[in-house]
């Protein structure tokens, strides 16, 4: 029973420290963020109680509206391509026994770039004067295209979104493709299983915990786009590229309205956890372990 008590003793001394930051710099930010949502704010200093009118503007503001589907369409993009390609790559990776490290470094090399950088990047590619993408038609005798409209916009910004981060999900199916013995696949070629069907009998049902937990954090991650958009279309044109990240930037610190922002942030945080909690559930799963 001593022994216990004193188990329990360095628990806590070793968890202490993880707690007192979480606190500081994650749930005190996030409950003054709720906090200030119910306050109309002039600058950083100015503040007026206003009980639930900065949520009623929000459901009335139409820019938002359109930010919140632009965001959930961004998230769409997100979790198909990004998870997908990065699945499939994992998947043909595994398989090689020559360049794998190779194909490792180079697929996780976009997850190293700051988004800042990347943003940078397809600012330079888009460019219709001297761009990559119309120097290239013009070189095969093309007319230059505007590659930012407002129909094309979005699209042009989930490019760079999914192609910056696949090599983070790429790395997390490789590694638990590597935990799975490799008796279940030589017990399934002496039973004549093909290639694909070991992929969707054996490979995917034993790791699809992994693929879980890649869609929440795809989900979750796609909300907090910001310097993306920002960088190359800030939110245009015609705010057909505006998503909440920027939206809320906008208002909270372009236009000073820390109030309204801090609504905007409330909003992002229900989204998240409401569609988080839902793959969650319709994924559900046992722990399988080997």
């Amino acid at each position: 029973m001593k022994n216990m008590k004193g188990d329990k003793l360095f628990i806590i001394l070793f968890l202490a420290p993880a707690v007192l930051i979480t606190s500081v710099f994650l749930y005190f930010p996030f409950f003054e963020n709720f906090f200030q949502s119910f306050y109309k704010t002039d600058g950083f200093f100015n503040s007026t109680f206003v009980g639930l009118d900065n949520y009623k503007r929000l459901l009335a503001d139409e820019i938002a509206k359109k930010a919140t589907l632009n965001s959930l369409q961004l998230m769409l993009y997100v979790a198909i391509f990004q998870v997908g390609i990065a699945l499939l790559l994992a998947v043909m990776v595994d398989s090689i026994k020559v360049g794998a490290g190779f194909f490792r470094t180079t697929f996780f090399f976009p997850v190293v770039i700051s988004g800042a950088a990347i943003g940078l990047l397809f600012t330079l590619i888009y460019n219709y004067r001297n761009g990559l993408l119309n120097e290239i038609l013009v070189s095969l005798g093309f007319e230059r295209v505007l590659w930012l409209t407002e129909q094309s916009s979005l699209y042009m910004v989930a490019i760079p979104t999914v192609w910056s981060y696949v090599g983070f999900y790429f790395v997390i199916f490789l590694t638990a493709i590597g935990k799975i013995p490799q008796d279940f696949y030589e017990a399934a070629q002496l039973e004549g299983v093909t290639g694909f069907q070991k992929l969707t009998k054996i490979t995917i049902p034993l790791i699809v915990g992994d693929i879980k937990v890649c869609l929440v954090l795809a989900i979750t991650g796609a909300l907090k786009i910001f310097e993306l958009v920002f960088i190359i279309t800030r939110g245009g044109p015609a705010r057909s590229s505006e998503v909440l990240g920027t939206y809320m930037y906008q208002k909270a610190f372009v236009d000073a309205n820390v109030g309204y922002g801090a609504t905007l942030a409330v909003l992002m945080v229900v989204i998240g956890l409401t569609l988080a909690l839902v793959t969650n559930k319709l994924m559900k799963s046992e722990d399988i372990t080997y």
